[in-house]
């Protein structure tokens, strides 16, 4: 952090209905000088053992809002928030920083939480996630049904969104697998008016799957792997005007 090594790349989320990309997740990444690009699961558990997550977290939001800021305004930035994060009074002032500094509209900015960040003292958590919302920030539910209680998390909080594991996107085509999960998530979502999200979505196979299911979104490296803030424009132009059979091969084989 001191030498300011860490660095964001950025995963399309695409839009199934408009055909189009509507946002990027922003993913932290950290490029060593001989490890090369270091994931995050290596890292975050450290940064969180010593105490740094709650700087780190602030740093990625910061500069998530000033690179999304000079997007297209259609296109939400997405950042994971962590427990500690959302535990943290100064929160909410954090958030409001963030976007005041980089001029981004609140609309613009969704925040990815997990279901292990509803455990424990859930009422403050729960208090502050409706007065960001009231913000006008969007909140996304991540990993769906990996964790705990994920259905009363649904009737104490109102979500934007629900973000289907890729365990179960990738199981999806398979026979016996978790095609029937998927489309009780999705119809769940279409029922409480909540936009669904496929994570992992690798194969055209799986894109029809959760097409035929009525996913609203899809994230994966079928449409993309995570890129540099440089090559934003580039991905954007490549996914415009829907899913041509010359860019989905070009995922699938690089």
């Amino acid at each position: 952090m001191d030498k300011d090594e860490f660095t964001l790349f950025y995963q399309p989320i695409y839009d199934l209905r408009m055909d189009r990309v509507s946002g990027f997740e922003a993913l932290l990444r950290w490029p060593h000088p001989k490890r090369g690009l270091v994931p995050p699961d290596q890292f975050i558990p450290i940064a969180e053992d010593i105490g740094l997550i709650t700087p780190l977290g602030e740093w990625v939001l910061n500069r998530a809002c000033e690179q999304a800021a000079g997007w297209p305004s259609e296109l939400k930035i997405a950042v994971n928030v962590s427990a500690t994060q959302i535990r943290d009074p100064r929160f909410a002032e954090v958030i409001a920083n963030a976007l005041d500094a980089s001029t981004l509209a609140p609309h613009r900015l969704e925040l990815e939480i997990t279901e292990s960040v509803l455990l424990g003292n859930s009422a403050e958590t729960v208090a502050t996630l409706h007065k960001l919302k009231a913000q006008g920030l969007s909140i996304a539910l991540d990993d769906f049904g990996t964790g705990y209680s994920s259905l009363s998390y649904l009737r104490s909080f109102p979500f934007d969104k629900l973000k289907i594991d890729q365990s179960f996107v990738r199981d999806a085509t398979a026979t016996n697998g978790s095609k029937l999960i998927v489309r009780a998530i999705t119809s769940l979502g279409k029922s409480l008016g909540i936009t669904i999200t496929a994570e992992g979505v690798e194969t055209i196979e799986q894109l029809d799957q959760i097409r035929a299911e009525g996913c609203n979104e899809a994230q994966g490296f079928l449409f993309s792997r995570p890129v540099p803030a440089t090559e934003i424009a580039s991905t954007i132009l490549n996914l415009r005007g829907g899913l041509a059979r010359r860019h989905l091969s070009g995922a699938m084989t690089g």
